[in-house]
């Protein structure tokens, strides 16, 4: 197995992205996505979008800024409904020399062997955000700022 883990994810549209991804191959990616393609982010509603032009746009910022940007896939899984689960990680770093990283879920839905949606759940990993018992307490009470439904 090698450090990437993308042979964790079946063959196809996702894997090949995966794979383009950590080539920097904008356009390798690019060929895997639904023109129509919906990313819903329930956690941040507002980023929410459709179409596979934010896809590319937001890739290509991401190649610029972090450079050396790779993905990681620690588990997948195909439920019954042939959506495809993956949990990953990703890591670079910003021309500041500061390190980016981000651990989460992404579920895709696939189409005509084209990534035609995803609900995504991916957040930057914060070390200094208190343990459980702070973070359960926050939750209860609530934090500065924090939202109200």
């Amino acid at each position: 197995m090698d450090a990437s883990g993308i042979e964790r994810v079946p063959e196809g549209p996702v894997r090949r992205m995966l794979t383009a991804a950590n080539r920097h191959d904008l356009e390798g990616m690019m060929s895997e996505f639904a023109e129509d393609y919906r990313n819903t982010t329930p956690v941040h509603p507002a980023r929410s979008f459709t179409g596979s032009a934010q896809v590319r746009k937001n890739w290509t910022a991401l190649f610029a800024g972090l450079p050396d940007l790779t993905l990681t896939v620690h588990d997948a899984a195909t439920g019954p409904d042939g959506k495809l689960w993956m949990e990953w990680s990703n890591r670079g770093t910003r021309p500041d020399g500061s390190v980016q990283c981000a651990a989460g879920v992404a579920i895709f839905t696939l189409r005509n062997e084209r990534i035609a949606a995803a609900q995504f759940y991916l957040e930057p990993v914060d070390h200094d955000s208190g343990d459980v018992n702070q973070a359960v307490s926050e939750a209860v009470q609530g934090a500065v700022g924090g939202d109200r439904p």
